[in-house]
């Protein structure tokens, strides 16, 4: 069987919305209408199995869905089972999807507070910072990227730890009150911080290597203009060799407590001086 990805969880999920919304029909009672075996239904909807270009036919006429649907689903389909996959970055869906369902995170921001630890202020200073995002978009962006933190205080949350560099701390987004917000967000914080000293060497792109149970691990990269996912087996192992690295040089957990408590106890004048800034 085709191992799955998050593309292709994806895509599988939003067949079973459609299934459910467009049919009111069980996985079973659609299997049946369509002459397949009763588990099919279940495994394409999981991401776990390739449909075929038939079966995508069949399952989206039984969802009364037109030829434009239909074909705009193939040529996206195309794509889901890659172990390199790169999607615009104004879609948030997959991300959502493969954050939520792993049992471990770990991440490394070069540049900035890692999004499933920033304050709203915060999340809406670096969007404005930008500029390839527009005014209208940027409340939106920011609920969403508030809402995905909502996986940090359920009962089975994934096990996190994130390497930030110091040049992310650093960098001053809006006013100093935002600053001293998001300081003291990351310094009582439940979850592994680490902090990178200013004077280590590190690589300058962050990712995100996101771990489950029952599935491959995925590489998560972003920028302004892209997202890209990777099941690479050997760009997995680069990856926890980056991860090895950043364990040797970042402070333990305890001395980067200790370091975001100076960065918490600075005088405001002094937030308001330091480093590079980015002001609304």
């Amino acid at each position: 069987m085709t191992p799955s990805t998050a593309y292709s969880r994806d895509l599988g999920d939003e067949l079973r919305h459609l299934r459910e919304t467009c049919t009111g029909l069980s996985g079973n009672r659609l299997a049946v209408k369509l002459g397949w075996d009763l588990s099919k239904v279940s495994t394409v909807e999981h991401g776990k199995a390739r449909a075929s270009e038939i079966d995508l036919i069949q399952y989206l006429s039984m969802c009364g869905k037109d030829i434009d649907f239909v074909n705009d689903f193939k040529r996206r389909y195309r794509y889901a089972f890659d172990e390199y996959f790169v999607q615009v970055s104004g879609n948030l869906r997959t991300v959502a999807m493969a954050e939520s369902t792993a049992t471990t995170i770990t991440s490394y921001s070069p540049q900035s507070i890692p999004g499933l630890v920033q304050t709203p202020e915060y999340a809406d200073g670096l969007y404005r910072m930008t500029g390839l995002v527009t005014e209208d978009r940027i409340p939106t962006l920011v609920q969403f990227r508030t809402d995905r933190q909502a996986i940090l205080r359920r009962h089975d949350r994934p096990s996190c730890l994130f390497y930030i560099h110091e040049h992310a701390l650093q960098l001053r987004v809006g006013s100093s009150l935002i600053m001293e917000d998001q300081y003291a967000r990351l310094l009582f914080d439940t979850h592994t911080i680490r902090i990178v000293p200013a004077d280590a060497p590190m690589a300058a792109t962050g990712c995100v290597l996101w771990e489950y149970e029952k599935s491959r691990p995925i590489v998560f990269s972003e920028t302004n203009l892209a997202k890209v996912f990777v099941q690479d087996p050997a760009a997995i192992a680069r990856t926890r060799l980056l991860f090895d690295r950043l364990g040797e040089v970042a402070l333990s957990a305890e001395q980067s407590r200790s370091k975001l408590a100076e960065y918490v106890s600075r005088p405001r004048e002094e937030l308001d001086d330091s480093g590079p800034h980015l002001a609304y």
